[in-house]
């Protein structure tokens, strides 16, 4: 955000297959609930169907990710289904990684 000098959140896009995209983002939680995410995902949605001409998007979506999982509905997504155990971005205290539920 230009006025705090503050990273408000970031986007991404990944061309899996022919009209196929994969998409994310990370936004900062002290800018939640300004609408700045949907904002952004509808510009990037809006530039990968005219640009890129996509047609399907998917969002790997942490189970207890509530925000993500409304922006995603917000965007007109739909859950397709939930990966156990998929994906694991820490580990305990013996190095072991946790294995996390992702929702798509």
């Amino acid at each position: 955000m230009k006025e705090s000098d503050k990273l408000v959140g970031d986007l991404f896009a990944v061309h899996e297959d022919g009209d196929t995209f994969s998409v994310g983002w990370n936004f900062n939680p002290a800018f939640g609930g300004a609408g700045y995410a949907f904002e952004a995902a509808t510009a990037l949605f809006a530039h990968l169907f005219a640009a890129r001409a996509a047609r399907w998007f998917y969002a790997s979506v942490e189970d207890h990710n509530t925000s993500s999982q409304r922006l995603c509905e917000k965007l007109g997504m739909h859950r397709e289904g939930l990966l156990k155990e998929f994906v694991s971005f820490k580990k305990d205290d013996g190095g072991i990684p946790i294995y996390g539920n992702t929702i798509q």
